[in-house]
């Protein structure tokens, strides 16, 4: 590369020396580079589902040091694990339980969302208040924190969107769709007090439907809540929360916090099932509940494609229409459903021509004549004549050229074939003679 030129006369020196500059900078990155191998090939992934990490190594070909660095990494395996796989940084405690700390056995329960160190495998032993640090590292791939997908990658945490790229910003808006609007869902926001009697020991706060998110219930005064499940195959259960703590409840984990009247129910969502939030009567005074929740909107209006075209030519119109579509079973529903919702607005049907193409030409006949005979055959006539259709309707005669493609109708044909009428003569009778030539 040619890296300096001789001025001419008038050149500016800034101008120079901005080659000159560009060339160096060119030629450096080349020599950087260069000094790089190729990047090898992936590793295995860290995890099997969950969302794992991947590295790539490459090796520097100079005998001193190399600008940059020489591993990479990248998400891999993000897929959700089954509910029965459990939770990667307890699988990572439970590890040690077989091993002694300090003489004794424990079992090992992991320690989340530390703020200061979120990468260091910190456990708690079962029933007791002993929090150990067992290893520096969590294993790649495991969450910084519990409720977003940053990961540990060799003891640093990294930031991951929702697009499960490392370093991307990507989020979930509140109906749980990467860089989403929120048009997805509606936020449900509502306040019961119970009305309960010794004849009324139960009653329904509220009903969450599927796909719910960002649930969040208080209650306050002497009673409970419980929860009753319905799936979407009819199957029915029920968690009475008789105890504080984190349960799995068709599939979803729902925190429950109980203190001297007061009650929190939590459940990050999505449900995979109906939840039917109900109050149980246990004390005289009544209770209020708050609660806040972002329900799906799972019936929306689809626009159909267009309709077929009113003309096969000649210029048409044809319309769009709008249904209601059920996202859950992915079928059409009746049109309530969808106006259930006040941020469901119908599409407007939309009308297009169609089938502007001129219609081909095509023999036209006028009505036939009379028959030139009423009997014994005759002949009757009509005139054929080739024509073409313009977009407005407009009919008329082109060259008959145009319409060799079709025969053309006959411009003749015989009528009236059956014979004409005829006197026809019969013998004659007897001969009578007059009565008076009789004597």
């Amino acid at each position: 590369m040619e890296c300096c030129r001789r001025a001419t006369p008038g050149t500016p020196l800034l101008f120079l020396a901005f080659l000159l500059l560009s060339s160096r900078t060119t030629r450096s990155e080349e020599d950087r580079d260069s000094l790089w191998d190729a990047w090898g090939s992936w590793s295995e992934c860290s995890r099997t589902c969950g969302g794992g990490a991947s590295y790539s190594l490459r090796r520097c070909l100079s005998s001193k040091s190399c600008e940059g660095r020489n591993i990479r990494y990248r998400t891999c395996s993000n897929v959700d694990c089954p509910p029965e796989a459990g939770d990667f940084r307890a699988q990572q405690c439970s590890a040690h339980n077989d091993v002694k700390h300090h003489g004794e056995f424990y079992e090992w329960l992991p320690v989340s969302n530390d703020p200061d160190n979120p990468c260091s495998l910190k456990c708690q032993a079962k029933g007791t208040d002993l929090v150990v640090e067992l290893a520096p590292k969590v294993l790649d791939g495991t969450r910084c924190y519990t409720d977003t997908l940053d990961m540990c990658i060799n003891g640093l945490c990294q930031i991951v969107g929702c697009d499960h790229q490392l370093g991307s910003i990507a989020k979930e808006d509140n109906c749980g769709v990467c860089n989403g609007d929120g048009s997805t869902c509606r936020l449900v926001r509502g306040h019961y007090k119970s009305q309960l009697s010794a004849t009324k020991l139960d009653d329904t706060v509220v009903a969450i439907p599927y796909g719910s998110r960002h649930i969040h219930l208080t209650l306050k005064g002497p009673d409970h809540l419980y929860l009753e499940t319905k799936t979407l195959q009819g199957a029915k259960g029920e968690n009475s929360l008789n105890s504080p703590g984190i349960f799995l409840v068709e599939n979803s984990s729902v925190e429950f916090q109980k203190y001297p009247g007061k009650e929190n129910l939590s459940i990050a969502g999505p449900l995979t099932a109906d939840f039917i939030v109900k109050i149980h009567n246990s004390g005289p005074a009544n209770s209020t509940v708050q609660f806040t929740f972002y329900q799906p909107i799972i019936h929306r209006w689809r626009e159909t494609d267009f309709f077929p075209c009113s003309a096969t030519c000649g210029g048409g119109y044809q319309l769009t229409s709008a249904e209601c579509y059920d996202l859950r079973s992915n079928r059409v529903v009746a049109d309530q459903y969808c106006h259930y919702y006040p941020e469901n607005i119908k599409p407007k049907p939309k009308l297009q021509e169609c089938n502007l193409d001129p219609c081909p030409a095509r023999w036209e006949a006028t009505p036939w004549t009379a028959c030139s005979s009423s009997c014994g055959g005759g002949i009757q006539s009509r005139a054929v004549s080739c024509v073409e259709e313009d977009i407005q309707g407009h009919v008329t005669s082109v060259e008959e050229w145009k319409c060799l493609y079709t025969p053309k109708m006959p411009i003749v044909q015989p009528c009236n074939i059956f014979d004409c009428p005829k006197w026809l003569a019969q013998e004659w009778s007897p001969v009578t003679v007059p009565s008076f030539f009789v004597h």
